[in-house]
């Protein structure tokens, strides 16, 4: 881990834009911010996870908040000591709260009787939401995700999501949760998904995540069975495109920006718009998200499909196909 630390500061000074060497690409690469707190948790240290997220709280950077918990309970799945310390330390810091709410639904999530188990800690995660305050919209996406995993009725969805809502308006997180309740609630309703996401996208300020909605939409059309593409086909690309205008307003080879920039990727393949990827792909650089790579197989190397597309999307413009 501190290795591929180490070499993802290395490659951010340089911040080249040029394509990585297969070596050289790195999966799920902290940010700046994030690296310092995951090493310290590999030590069983929590102070660095305490003090990021309270930054985040404090300083309402609810995207980055959200990111950032997430992150924390992935690591905490296999290593809790430092959470562990925290909560024993802590018992009603809300931060320390957040992260292991997340965490009891992702333990739970890939389990044969998910929706069992999550309606088991449902009220706790929503518990904790409330408890978070009347501005932190976070802990109401992990409960927004909770409900989903559950099967929650659609009244029961809703309250939380006017919680949520009420708290930041703009969040990508929640968002995201409520696009694919929709989704699973509505098979083949791709076209309310996109009017769900192109609504949000048009309100939000032009340098929010939340404008890249559309594009996790195009991805649901795109990823269910039997999608009639052609129905949806000038909407997906204008998805598409909303989101390389966001991805221009990020430097190349921007960490933060790399999830988003890999679901471009995935899009435009999928659309056929091959010259589109290449440049997405040169602007990624090094940094390779899990998903939506891992979305791909029933046994998931994220990393090996990364390469194998970008491989593809060199080859398809080396033979002079557009």
């Amino acid at each position: 881990m501190l290795r591929a630390f180490l070499r993802a500061a290395a490659r951010a000074r340089s911040r080249s834009p040029r394509p990585a060497p297969d070596d050289d690409v790195l999966l799920d690469a902290p940010d700046d911010r994030l690296a310092p707190a995951l090493v310290a948790a590999a030590r069983g240290e929590h102070g660095p996870a305490a003090g990021l997220l309270a930054g985040t709280r404090e300083h309402a950077e609810w995207d980055h908040r959200d990111r950032y918990a997430t992150r924390l309970a992935a690591f905490a799945r296999s290593r809790s000591e430092w959470l562990d310390a925290w909560r024993a330390t802590a018992p009603e810091d809300p931060d320390a709260l957040l992260v292991a709410a997340r965490l009891a639904v992702r333990r739970r999530w890939d389990s044969p009787a998910r929706a069992e188990l999550l309606r088991q800690v449902v009220p706790a995660v929503v518990a904790a939401a409330e408890a978070a305050g009347p501005v932190d919209p976070v802990p109401w996406r992990t409960a927004l995700d909770a409900a989903r995993g559950a099967g929650a009725a659609h009244p029961e969805f809703e309250r939380l999501w006017e919680q949520a809502v009420r708290r930041s308006p703009h969040h990508y997180g929640s968002h995201v949760s409520a696009l694919e309740y929709l989704a699973d609630t509505s098979p083949g309703a791709h076209g309310e998904c996109l009017d769900f996401a192109e609504t949000a996208a048009q309100d939000a300020p032009e340098d929010a995540l939340v404008r890249a909605l559309p594009l996790r939409a195009a991805f649901t059309c795109l990823t269910a069975p039997g999608t009639a593409v052609r129905a949806h086909r000038p909407r997906l690309d204008a998805a598409a495109d909303r989101a390389a205008a966001l991805s221009a307003a990020h430097p190349p080879a921007d960490p933060w920006a790399a999830e988003l920039r890999n679901l471009l990727v995935y899009v435009l393949v999928r659309l056929g718009r091959h010259q589109d990827a290449a440049e997405q792909l040169r602007l990624t650089g090094p940094y390779v998200t899990s998903f939506p790579w891992d979305r791909d197989a029933d046994e998931p190397d994220p990393l090996g499909r990364f390469l194998q597309v970008r491989a593809d999307v060199h080859a398809h413009l080396g033979a002079g196909a557009h």
